[in-house]
């Protein structure tokens, strides 16, 4: 057997050609999360060590530990996709839940979650990618719905969530022990990249999204890639030193969250979570798609494709509830004249008859015009 098939990874499909989570799911939109109800208050179950443990200490100093590991072992979490991740870790001890996140990890790089010994009877992982990328390209299939906030948190008890919390999928996971004698567990795409490829691909899907050919998104070296790779440094006035950097990802992510001369930008200047989707209509018919994340005070190019003869916008401002934010009883979003399909979850259609019949809602789009080559929107407050 070879040392990858020995590897245990935990597989998070991604958006290349040919890597498909699910036939007819479409990986590259976010999914919109309805907001949860606080219901009926219960009566209090009695606290473990572990979850007082939590509560009695800070973010900053907060570790997990996993019980069948070898004394003052550590959990590592290697990324092997192709995109800059964050990822949250659950801790699972028969009397609580506790979860904590989020440890960004670059692609080719580890990061340790969990240091020392505590007794546990499971290890839960949950991994998004950053709102640059568009959307939530790490479809989640665990079975345990777990409480996560959007910022760096820790949750004591993790199964009930609170005002500013969310329930999200977390997959248990088994880590391997490696020659150091630390725990480590892999978040790996279909491609199954080893290091040097994970990092080569996320350095290629970063120059695609700061409007860059490369052509393909394949981990592999040529000339495009290395052609792109030096305008964009000679564009942004960087030299071939920071190839080598451990900042390389912060420097492109920051990039391509800027403006772009080319299609379409979103720029979020609100404090707000922005909700977008983008319709094309190629002269056939119209798709619209959705849901794509933009964070406060970032930018987002939406995968716009081919050379479509018009592009329509909708965006709105969402809560930390992931409910609509209302500006005197009116929603405040951004949008226009032209009714298209829309609905609450991810979504992708090219039909735009009979919405309500098909599970979808009516929802009015504005016209892009990227006639001059890109047009930049900003969503701001009125």
């Amino acid at each position: 057997m070879s040392e990858r098939e020995q590897r245990k990874k935990v597989v998070m499909p991604g958006l290349d050609p040919g890597i498909h989570a699910d036939p007819h799911a479409r990986p590259h939109v976010d999914g919109r999360v309805k907001p949860g109800h606080d219901g009926l208050k219960q009566q209090r179950p009695r606290r473990s060590p572990l979850t007082r443990f939590l509560m009695t200490l800070p973010a900053a100093v907060v570790s997990f530990f996993f019980s069948a590991a070898p004394a003052f072992a550590d959990l590592k979490i290697c990324n092997r996709m192709s995109y800059v991740v964050e990822a949250a870790i659950g801790i699972d001890d028969k009397a609580a839940t506790a979860t904590r996140g989020w440890f960004r990890i670059d692609p080719a790089t580890c990061r340790v979650v969990v240091q020392g010994t505590l007794t546990a009877d499971r290890i839960l992982l949950n991994a998004r990618a950053l709102g640059v990328y568009g959307a939530s390209p790490i479809p989640q299939n665990g079975r345990d719905m777990l409480c996560v906030a959007q910022d760096n948190f820790v949750i004591a008890a993790a199964r009930q969530c609170r005002s500013g919390q969310t329930q999200a999928a977390f997959t248990q996971v088994t880590p391997t022990q490696g020659a150091d004698g630390n725990l480590v567990a892999y978040l790996a795409e279909d491609s199954e990249y080893d290091d040097e490829q994970a990092r080569l691909a996320g350095i290629q899907r970063l120059l695609v999204i700061a409007g860059y050919d490369v052509g393909a998104i394949d981990g592999v070296d040529g000339p495009k890639t290395q052609g792109a790779l030096a305008a964009f440094l000679k564009s942004r006035g960087l030299s071939s030193d920071v190839i080598s950097s451990p900042n390389l990802f912060k420097t492109m992510v920051d990039a391509a969250q800027a403006p772009s001369p080319n299609g379409l930008t979103w720029c979020n200047d609100t404090p707000h979570k922005v909700m977008a989707a983008v319709a094309t209509d190629d002269g056939k018919s119209v798709t619209s798609r959705g849901w794509y994340r933009i964070d406060p005070k970032t930018c987002l190019h939406p995968d716009v494709t081919g050379q479509p003869k018009q592009i329509f916008s909708f965006a709105e401002a969402i809560d930390a509830d992931n409910r609509v934010i209302k500006l005197k009883d009116r929603p405040l979003n951004w949008g226009g004249e032209k009714q298209l399909c829309t609905r609450e979850t991810k979504f992708e259609t090219n039909e735009q008859t009979d919405c309500a019949a098909r599970g979808f809602a009516l929802t009015g789009f504005g016209v892009v015009d990227v006639a001059s080559g890109g047009k930049t929107l900003r969503f701001a407050m009125p």
